[in-house]
């Protein structure tokens, strides 16, 4: 993969984990306003998630690059977005735009972070759907 700089998320974490990986998938958008992208069609997503935490876990890790990938490559790869449980076609709210799918990722990966001792979060997920396009979910959090 081309190295590339990602916009920063600001944070007062004591470590940020960042990890780029690929997945091809084709998709649709159910709705005629979507002109030719409610045709079925496909993209090499490249996608970045940032990942920060104070802690780390008993081997070091803050959350290992391989999970991550684990969690959303394996989910997505080679599929038809529309089809997983994770969105609707009833929904617009669901549809598997771009922005969907990096909300649906970061949801993905922070619900696997809640379940480890030492409680990394989701800062963001830049997700490139073509060489000119791309997004940036950052989930918002409460003001504790």
């Amino acid at each position: 993969m081309l190295q590339q700089i990602y916009p920063a998320p600001y944070h007062n974490y004591s470590y940020e984990l960042n990890k780029d990986f690929q997945f091809a998938a084709a998709h649709y958008v159910p709705d005629e306003r979507a002109g030719k992208c409610m045709n079925v069609h496909g993209h090499t997503y490249f996608a970045n998630v940032t990942i920060a935490g104070d802690l780390l876990d008993e081997t070091g890790f803050l959350i290992n690059f391989q999970k991550i990938k684990q969690l959303i490559h394996d989910r997505f790869d080679h599929s038809l977005l529309n089809e997983d449980d994770l969105f609707s076609d009833e929904n617009a709210a669901d549809y598997p735009t771009t922005e969907v799918v990096a909300r649906k990722v970061a949801e993905i990966i922070q619900e696997h972070l809640d379940t480890l001792p030492n409680r990394p979060v989701c800062l963001q997920v830049f997700l490139r759907e073509t060489p000119t396009s791309y997004v940036i979910y950052r989930p918002k959090r409460g003001n504790s």
